[in-house]
């Protein structure tokens, strides 16, 4: 098994003992959970705002895809985690504009009692590449 970490300062730095994305075998990327942190600020964006929440970690999202040179459509897996299954409309609503309903990737969605830095919601995701490699830097 071939295992590469993926890095990029277009996403927030990891805060614990994980990377932003692993490869695994040239075919899988791993994206560790993506909370609403500003890349640059690494300050909290849309404090009590779910919306404003979920935009920002799709946004974090998609800057670890595109470091490990995958995209939307090769995403084949997400788990939502919600402090509040109050807010899943919302999230829901965000999140389906990153997704064409057709080809969505299969997903779980739980609400959990905290989450890091106290967010609202986290996202990660599972996505499958053509089994291109990509070295620690994030480059082809």
């Amino acid at each position: 098994m071939t295992r590469k970490i993926i890095r990029t300062d277009q996403a927030p730095a990891p805060v614990g003992p994980y990377n932003q994305a692993i490869r695994a075998s040239g075919s899988m990327v791993f994206v560790s959970g993506q909370i609403a942190l500003d890349p640059t600020s690494g300050e909290l964006v849309g404090d009590h705002d779910v919306g404003k929440q979920t935009e920002q970690v799709m946004e974090n999202l998609h800057a670890v895809l595109t470091a490990a040179g995958v995209g939307w459509s090769e995403v084949v897996k997400t788990t939502v985690f919600l402090a509040d299954m109050k807010d899943f409309a919302t999230m829901n609503g965000i999140y389906a504009r990153y997704f064409d309903e057709a080809t969505a990737p299969a997903r779980a969605c739980v609400e959990v009692a905290r989450l890091p830095k106290d967010v609202l919601v986290e996202i990660d995701c599972i996505a499958v590449t053509l089994g291109q490699t990509i070295d620690v830097t994030g480059h082809r």
